[in-house]
C-alpha cells in the first residue's frame, strides 16, 4: 500500500475533516454526511480548532474509528494512514482509539445532534447519504444524554425497549417512538437527531410524528403495526447502560514502561495524586484510569519505533490487565497534552511561558479593571474572576439561632470562624439589575448552621424570584470579587460573634496574618497567638490588653504595609506600635510565649497551572455521580433540561437549565466531584450555581461567543411536537391507505391489525412522489400530500359523502375530525380555494374555522 498516494489534503477553512477508508485509500467524507459511520469500516476524524490554529504549538486531535464488523485489513490501513498523518502534522496531535459504541466524549463532541451507526458496508458507488431518496424503511435505536447515537437495529417488536426511544423511518415518514421510561431531555434529544435526519437525508421534506402516549397517538400506532405487525406481550426494560461514573475514575496508576532486551517491562511507578516531574522527557508511560481510559504518554526524547508502537502497546495492556477491547486510549505527546490528561496531575506548568514573565492577579486587576471592559469583554471578567468593580451595593446577614441577622454596615467585613453568612451583592449590567449571593462558611460552623445558611439562601432566592447566582465560599478560599467589595477590611476572627455583635471576645493575646496588597486581594485571618505563625513574607498584628504591634516581615512590601496600616482600626482601637522582623522588643516575645521558628525564605511565586476550562453534563446512576463531558464547548451545549457543571480550576459553576430536574444535588454534585478528582482538588474551591438567563460575566467569558438573548426564542420540546413538525398531512394520508387497503380485504381484518405485515415504501427513483403499500394481498398507491397534482387518489370521497355529514353518517375508516382530507385535490382546492399543502400551514384555528363555514367541521 503506498500510503504518501492515499494521504489526502488538509482544508484549512475547517475545524473537523473526516475520511473513511476504502479499498486502502482515505476517501474523504462530504461535511453533510458528517456523524454517518458504516459498521464494515474504519475511519479517521481529525479536528483542529480554528482559534488555536494561529497559535504556535497548538495541539490537535486525530482519532482512529473502528467499526464493529471492521476487517483486519481495514484496521491496518488505517492505523498506517495514522501514523503517515500524524508526521504530516509535525507529531503535534493527541492520538485516540475509538470503538463503536464505545467512543471518547471528545469523539461524540464534534457529532450535534448525535452519531448514526449504519449497518454493513459503503459500496464505492454509493454516497454516505443520498437526498430526497424515499425508497427507505428502517428502525434506528437512539441512546444516549448529552452524546446522542442512533443503530439500525431489526425492524421488529423485539428491537423495542420501555426505556430508550426509537424512530421508524418510512422515507416520508419518520415515527419517534419514546419509550414510557425515558426522560423529556432525552425525548428533547431524541427528537433533535430525527430533525437532524429529516434535514439532511430528506432536505427537511420529509413528516415526522412522535409518539410519547400510544393510546393518544392511534393513527401513527396503526402505521407501526402496518410495517411492524401486532405487537404481543409486554416491552422488556433496558439493559442498564454501564456509565463510569466519578468514584471509578477517580482512580489513577502511573506505569513507567522500559524495553530490557527484547520485552517490554511495564513497571507500576505512582497512584493519585500524580505530579508532573514524574514524567521524563526520554521515557514513555502508560496511565491507567480506573479502567475506564488508558493514556500513553510519550517524552520529547523517546524513540521513533516506541512512538509507533503506542497503540499495539496500550492494547497489549488492556489485555493483561483483562480490561474489554473497546476501552478506549488516547495517546499523548510530550508539550501537546490533552485538558483531560493534564487534569489528572496536581499541577501543571507549561515549560515555556509563551508571554514572558506572568503578572499577579493583583497587577492585572489594577491595570485592567474597568468596568465597562468587564462587561463588554467578558474574558477578561472571566481572567480575573472579577463581575465588576465591586462599587455595588452590598447587605450582609449572619446565620444566628437558623436565621438570619443583618449587621451593621460598620461591620460588615468582620466575620467568625464559628458562623456563617449570607452577602448579597447588587450590581447593574447593561442597564439591567444583578444579584451574586455569597455563603460564607467558616472552619468552625457546626452542620445546623451550614444547612440553615442553605436554608436562608433558598428563602432570599425565592424572593428574588431565582435571579441569584449562588457562590458557596469556604473560610480561606474567598475569591478576588468577594474581597473586593469588603474593600480589602476582610478580617476573620476566631470563636463566634456574640449576640450583640460588638467588639472581640476577651482574650489575653490575639495574632492576626494580614495577606494581601490592595482592596482586590486583601484579607486578614486570625492566627494561633505563638511566635511559629509568622512568616516573614506578611504582615502580622498581635494585640495585646495594652497595646498593638504591627510587626512587618522582612520579606512584606510597601503596598502590604499601607494595606495591614488601613486593617488595624477594625481589629483594636489600642495604641499601635509599628516593629520590624529583627528589631522586636522583648515583650513582644513575651507576648508569643517565647521566640520560636517559623517560615523566613522568600516565598516563590506561585506555580500558574495551564488547565484548560472543561464542560460536563450532570446526571446521577444508581446513586453516583456520573460526568459526560463537551469538548470543544459553546453556548449551544447548554440545554434548558441540563444541569452543566464547567470546571475553570479556580471555581466550579454549576448551571441550571430552566426546564432540569434535580436543582438540589447540583451543590453536592459540585462537592461530589471535588472529592473524587484525580487530582486531589481543594474543597475549598468557591462552588459557583447559576441559573439559566442570569448568567454573570465571570461564566460567560468562559464561552468563545455568548448571545443573551439566545434563552428568549427557545421552543421547549412540548412546544416543538404541538406546533412545530407538521406532521398531521402524512398521518392522514397514510391512514387513509390503511383504510382503503383494509376494505379492500374485507370486514374480517379488523383495525386492530392482525394483517399480514405490510411495508410502505417510497417510488424507486428517488423523486419522492409516491408511497406505495405492499402486502401479500396486492396494494395501493395515492399521491403523497406534498407531491405536485397526480390523478385523482384510489379511495378519494366525493364532496357529497363527506360534506356536512355527521360521524355516524360517513364511510367507514373516514377520520370525522379531518374529513376534508379524503377530498381528491382538485375538489379540495375548488371548494376552499387553496391546496392542501397551503391549507395544512395555516394555523389550526384557522383551519376549523374554514372547516367550520364549508360544512367539514
Amino acid at each position: 500500500m503506498d500510503i504518501n498516494k492515499g494521504l489526502p489534503a488538509i482544508a484549512s477553512h475547517r475545524d473537523l475533516h473526516v475520511w473513511i477508508i476504502e479499498n486502502q485509500r482515505m476517501v474523504p467524507v462530504p461535511e453533510r454526511a458528517y456523524g454517518n459511520f458504516f459498521e464494515e469500516h474504519c475511519y479517521i476524524v481529525l479536528h483542529v480548532p480554528r482559534s488555536l490554529k494561529a497559535t504556535q504549538g497548538a495541539s490537535s486531535d486525530l482519532h482512529y474509528w473502528v467499526g464493529k464488523e471492521a476487517g483486519a485489513e481495514a484496521q491496518g490501513s488505517a492505523g498506517a494512514f495514522v501514523q503517515h498523518l500524524l508526521e504530516a502534522l509535525g507529531g503535534a496531535a493527541v492520538q485516540h482509539r475509538e470503538a463503536q459504541g464505545h467512543e471518547s466524549d471528545c469523539f461524540r463532541s464534534y457529532f450535534r445532534p448525535g452519531v448514526l451507526y449504519r449497518k454493513g458496508g459503503l459500496a464505492s458507488a454509493l454516497k454516505h447519504v443520498e437526498t430526497n431518496m424515499y425508497n427507505i424503511q428502517r428502525l434506528l435505536h437512539i441512546q444516549g444524554r448529552k452524546h446522542v447515537s442512533a443503530t439500525e437495529v431489526e425492524l421488529s417488536w423485539n428491537s423495542f425497549n420501555k426505556s430508550d426511544i426509537f424512530l421508524l423511518d418510512l422515507g416520508k415518514m419518520m415515527i419517534q417512538w419514546n419509550g414510557p421510561e425515558t426522560s423529556i431531555s432525552e425525548k428533547a434529544r431524541g427528537l433533535a437527531l430525527t430533525c437532524s435526519l429529516q434535514d439532511r437525508e430528506r432536505g427537511g421534506r420529509a413528516q415526522i410524528g412522535v409518539i410519547d402516549d400510544e393510546v393518544k397517538a392511534t393513527d401513527l400506532m396503526r402505521i407501526m403495526e402496518a410495517v411492524l405487525g401486532c405487537r404481543v406481550g409486554n416491552l422488556p426494560a433496558s439493559v442498564p447502560n454501564k456509565s463510569i461514573n466519578q468514584l471509578q475514575k477517580a482512580s489513577v496508576r502511573l506505569y513507567h514502561v522500559c524495553e530490557k532486551e527484547e520485552d517490554s517491562v511495564i513497571q507500576e511507578l505512582a497512584t493519585c495524586p500524580l505530579t508532573q516531574d514524574l514524567l521524563r522527557e526520554e521515557d514513555y508511560y502508560i496511565l491507567d484510569q480506573g479502567g475506564s481510559k488508558i493514556y500513553v504518554w510519550q517524552g520529547r526524547m523517546s524513540g521513533l519505533q516506541e512512538k509507533k508502537a503506542a497503540f499495539s502497546r496500550a492494547l497489549a495492556f488492556i489485555q493483561a490487565k483483562g480490561y474489554p477491547t473497546y476501552t478506549n486510549v488516547e495517546v499523548v505527546n510530550d508539550g501537546a497534552e490533552s485538558a483531560a490528561f493534564k487534569q489528572l496531575f496536581q499541577a501543571w506548568s507549561t515549560r515555556k511561558p509563551e508571554n514572558g514573565n506572568l503578572h499577579g492577579m493583583s497587577e492585572l486587576i489594577r491595570g485592567r479593571l474597568d468596568v465597562g471592559k468587564l462587561h463588554s469583554q467578558p474574558e477578561l471578567a472571566a481572567q480575573l474572576r472579577m463581575v465588576d468593580d465591586a462599587s455595588g451595593q452590598v447587605e450582609v446577614w449572619c446565620i444566628q439561632d437558623l436565621c438570619r441577622q443583618p449587621m451593621d454596615p460598620k461591620h460588615h467585613g468582620q466575620l467568625y470562624a464559628g458562623n456563617c453568612y449570607l452577602v448579597l451583592y447588587t450590581y447593574q449590567k447593561m442597564g439591567r439589575v444583578q444579584y451574586i449571593l455569597y455563603l460564607w462558611q467558616g472552619h468552625q460552623a457546626t452542620t445546623s448552621e451550614i444547612k440553615a445558611l442553605n436554608c436562608n439562601a433558598e428563602e432570599l432566592d425565592l424572593m428574588y424570584h431565582g435571579a441569584l447566582v449562588r457562590v458557596h465560599v469556604t473560610m480561606g478560599s474567598e475569591p478576588p470579587h468577594f474581597l473586593a467589595i469588603l474593600q480589602g477590611q476582610l478580617v476573620v476572627f476566631q470563636g463566634r460573634m456574640g449576640h450583640n455583635r460588638k467588639g472581640l471576645p476577651a482574650s489575653a493575646m490575639r495574632l492576626f496574618h494580614v495577606q494581601g496588597t490592595d482592596i482586590y486581594n486583601t484579607k486578614t485571618m486570625e492566627v494561633p497567638a505563638r511566635a511559629s505563625a509568622l512568616n516573614s513574607n506578611d504582615v502580622f498584628l498581635l494585640v495585646t490588653a495594652s497595646i498593638c504591634y504591627l510587626w512587618f516581615g522582612k520579606g512584606c512590601s510597601g503596598d502590604q504595609r499601607e494595606m495591614a496600616r488601613t486593617v488595624v482600626a477594625a481589629i483594636s482601637g489600642e495604641t499601635k506600635e509599628t516593629v520590624l522582623e529583627g528589631q522586636e522588643p522583648p515583650c513582644f516575645w513575651e507576648a508569643l510565649g517565647g521566640r520560636a521558628p517559623y517560615p523566613s525564605n522568600k516565598r516563590l511565586p506561585e506555580d500558574v497551572s495551564s488547565f484548560q476550562p472543561r464542560l460536563f453534563e450532570c446526571s446521577s446512576q444508581m446513586g453516583q455521580l456520573v460526568l459526560t463531558e463537551v469538548v470543544f464547548f459553546s453556548q449551544e451545549d447548554l440545554d434548558k433540561y441540563d444541569i452543566m457543571l464547567l470546571d475553570t480550576w479556580q471555581e466550579i459553576f454549576l448551571w441550571l437549565g430552566e426546564a432540569a430536574s434535580g436543582w438540589k444535588e447540583a451543590v453536592t454534585w459540585g462537592q461530589e466531584y471535588l472529592k473524587t478528582h484525580p487530582a486531589g482538588r481543594s474543597l475549598a474551591t468557591p462552588i459557583v450555581v447559576i441559573k439559566q438567563g442570569h448568567e454573570p460575566p465571570t461564566f460567560t467569558g468562559w464561552f468563545f461567543t455568548w448571545d443573551p438573548y439566545k434563552w428568549t426564542n427557545n421552543q421547549s420540546y412540548e412546544e416543538v411536537v404541538d406546533g412545530g413538525l407538521g406532521a398531521k398531512p402524512a398521518i392522514f394520508e397514510l391512514t387513509a391507505e390503511l383504510n382503503n387497503f383494509q376494505l379492500s380485504r374485507g370486514p374480517s381484518h379488523g383495525r386492530a391489525g392482525p394483517l399480514t405485515p405490510r411495508t410502505l415504501k417510497g417510488s424507486q427513483d428517488g423523486s419522492g412522489n409516491e408511497l406505495q403499500l405492499d402486502s401479500k394481498g396486492g396494494g395501493t398507491s395515492t399521491s403523497s400530500y406534498h407531491s405536485s397534482p397526480k390523478p385523482t387518489i384510489k379511495g378519494s370521497l366525493s364532496r357529497e359523502q363527506l360534506m356536512h355529514q355527521a360521524a355516524e353518517d360517513l364511510p367507514e375508516g373516514v377520520d370525522p375530525a379531518h374529513k376534508e382530507f379524503y377530498l381528491s385535490d382538485s375538489d379540495f382546492q375548488d371548494i376552499f380555494g387553496k391546496s392542501k399543502e397551503e391549507f395544512y400551514s395555516m394555523a389550526k384555528w384557522r383551519q376549523q374555522q374554514e372547516k367550520k363555514q364549508l360544512g367539514f367541521f
